[in-house]
């Protein structure tokens, strides 16, 4: 059983962006400059873009906070994205989710430059990514296939499962393991909350990708022997015997599953650490095109 090591490869990532930035800088082109756009004070988007900016301090990219209140309107919020489409210096930036009731996230998420939406939530990017179009692949699922690629893990011809249909990670992911090239040729299954008998799909699963937010939700009587496990579950249990009052785990009940598995991303440290050093490839590949 191999683990696939999120926290190792994100750093090796970084690494190699940041050895690009100082080759841009040393020929005296303008290095990348991701901005994120935060409405309200929910803690756990605080603490998200918070390592996004330390991220990019990192590699060396410029990077700009714009934080706006939780009684920001809608059209405020618009604004500001308009702003930000306009402005040449920055190359791409996001929205971080959820955001306050009085907006609607569609519309937002419609507003963004497809050309500067490095979360890859456009509908234009969406659609350029179903075409198997050059375009920016969602962070999370971007880093899941990276993790595949660089594990050398084989999808061609496999029978690929995926939990959950958010248009996040599930749909995407359904969409990118089916894909001619590498990772991708595997024959999908998509399952949801109202898929009937579920262990009978999964127990024939050469690959299986959760993104339920269930934990423990797959147990080892679902998995085959030698079956890959990508969890993109993360879900903070509380638990007041440990000093910060909760645990983090995922979708596996991993203890059990990892005894069946080839592959196993472990929660944390598997494909969260990913989704950022994802983000920050899709910033250098907006700057690039900038450029180009």
């Amino acid at each position: 059983m191999t683990i696939l090591d999120g926290k190792k490869t994100s750093n090796d990532i970084k690494e190699e962006i940041k050895e690009e930035v100082s080759k841009m800088k040393a020929n005296g082109e303008k290095v990348p400059h991701l901005a994120a756009v935060i409405v309200g004070n929910d803690g756990a988007s605080l603490t998200y873009v918070g390592s996004k900016v330390r991220a990019c301090e990192r590699v060396g990219f410029e990077s700009t906070l714009v934080k706006m209140s939780s009684t920001t309107s809608q059209v405020e919020l618009l604004d500001k994205i308009h702003e930000l489409n306009d402005n040449d210096d920055i190359d791409g930036f996001i929205v971080q989710l959820p955001l306050p009731p009085q907006i609607d996230t569609q519309k937002v998420l419609l507003a963004v430059d497809p050309c500067k939406d490095v979360d890859g939530f456009h509908p234009t990017n969406f659609g350029k990514m179903a075409l198997d179009m050059s375009t920016f692949i969602p962070a999370t699922p971007f880093g899941i296939l990276e993790l595949l690629e660089r594990y050398n893990v084989e999808t061609k011809g496999k029978h690929t499962v995926v939990i959950g249909r958010s248009h996040i990670v599930g749909r995407p992911m359904s969409i990118l393991m089916g894909r001619r090239g590498f990772p991708g040729n595997s024959t999908v299954t998509l399952t949801h909350s109202h898929t009937k008998n579920i262990t009978q799909i999964t127990s024939q699963a050469d690959v299986i990708i959760t993104a339920l937010g269930v934990p423990g939700f797959l147990k080892a009587e679902m998995v085959k022997d030698d079956a890959v496990i990508i969890d993109v579950g993360i879900t903070r249990v509380p638990d007041e015997t440990r000093e910060r009052g909760y645990y983090i785990t995922g979708d596996v009940d991993f203890e059990n599953v990892s005894k069946k598995a080839s592959f196993i991303t472990p929660v944390p440290g598997g494909v969260g650490p990913m989704t950022i050093a994802m983000l920050l490839k899709n910033t250098l590949i907006a700057c690039e095109r900038h450029r180009a």
